[in-house]
């Protein structure tokens, strides 16, 4: 059986999707691009851009009672290579050791023009 989980503290989905599915003790969380919330904006630059986008992760992994220290695998897409290490950099903010695994990878476009999306599988302990 799966379950939506939903919070009204990161964007809503724009689409025929979850903001995060749990089934059988793993939740996996829609890629989230770096929208504020509270404005529908994105910041500016791929620095705030990656923390705000990682920002969104952790609050819907909140509504399902959990922390970045339960995200096991990760995907991040950059529409541009160019910004990796600054991605990064940001990103290490988010995880402690053990750090999930990873994918990250430049793709044609990002969604509405942002410079990343971030997507997210957790468990449960």
């Amino acid at each position: 059986m799966k379950k939506a989980i939903v919070t009204d503290k990161a964007p809503a989905a724009v689409g025929p999707y979850s903001q995060a599915v749990e089934a059988g003790g793993w939740i996996y969380l829609s890629g989230q691009l770096p929208i504020r919330p509270e404005t529908g904006t994105f910041p500016e630059g791929i620095a705030a851009q990656t923390r705000q986008a990682l920002a969104n992760l952790r609050e819907v992994l909140r509504q399902a009672g959990l922390d970045m220290d339960n995200v096991v695998k990760t995907t991040v897409m950059l529409a541009d290579m160019a910004d990796f290490a600054a991605m990064n950099e940001v990103y290490a903010e988010f995880f402690r050791a053990p750090c999930p695994a990873r994918s990250a990878f430049a793709v044609k476009s990002v969604p509405k023009g942002a410079l990343v999306e971030i997507d997210a599988v957790a468990v449960r302990p």
